[in-house]
């Protein structure tokens, strides 16, 4: 269970998402004033650490806290709210944190706008891991829920597609 703390200061609330059995806690880069600090406070609960990046913040921001994480977050949209435009640059950025990552055991993984047409170009730039919220929901309801799977099978096979034609 991998917990993005969307919140500033996070600091304070580390322990007790520990505590409550967050298997990995991702904080934003720009939470605070000491991310380094923050990275060190999720290692000591024995938890993995993420590290969250916005869409007007560098890849090279986080160049000297890389060995601390176990995965980088890219947000494709502000932060904040669903439904949101994707965010093109983006695809740039995870390319540059791939190449920043090397054969290091570092995961990419996307936030916002992930769907059928931007997962494919994502996988390629090197990301692993995508968030997908108002894609899947797309045409779905408690009573009509089968669209939720569709939805999840078109972005999963998108996203397979581009890494068999990159192969």
């Amino acid at each position: 269970m991998d917990v993005h703390l969307m919140i500033a200061p996070v600091d304070p609330y580390i322990d007790a998402y520990a505590d409550a059995g967050a298997d990995m806690i991702t904080a934003h880069w720009e939470a605070g004033p000491h991310p380094h600090r923050t990275l060190q406070a999720i290692k000591a609960t024995g938890k993995m650490a993420g590290i969250s990046l916005n869409p007007g913040t560098p890849a090279s921001a986080i160049a000297e806290v890389l060995d601390m994480v176990d995965m980088v977050l890219v947000m494709s949209v502000n932060p904040g709210f669903g439904g949101q435009k994707f965010i093109p640059s983006s695809v740039a950025k995870v390319a540059e944190l791939r190449r920043m990552i090397g054969d290091r055991p570092i995961h990419i993984q996307v936030d916002g706008g992930v769907d059928p047409n931007t997962v494919g170009a994502l996988a390629e730039a090197g990301a692993d891991c995508f968030v997908a919220g108002s894609a899947v929901f797309r045409g779905g309801s408690v009573d009509n829920p089968a669209p939720y799977g569709e939805n999840i099978r078109a972005i999963r096979a998108a996203a397979e597609a581009a890494l068999k034609a990159a192969a």
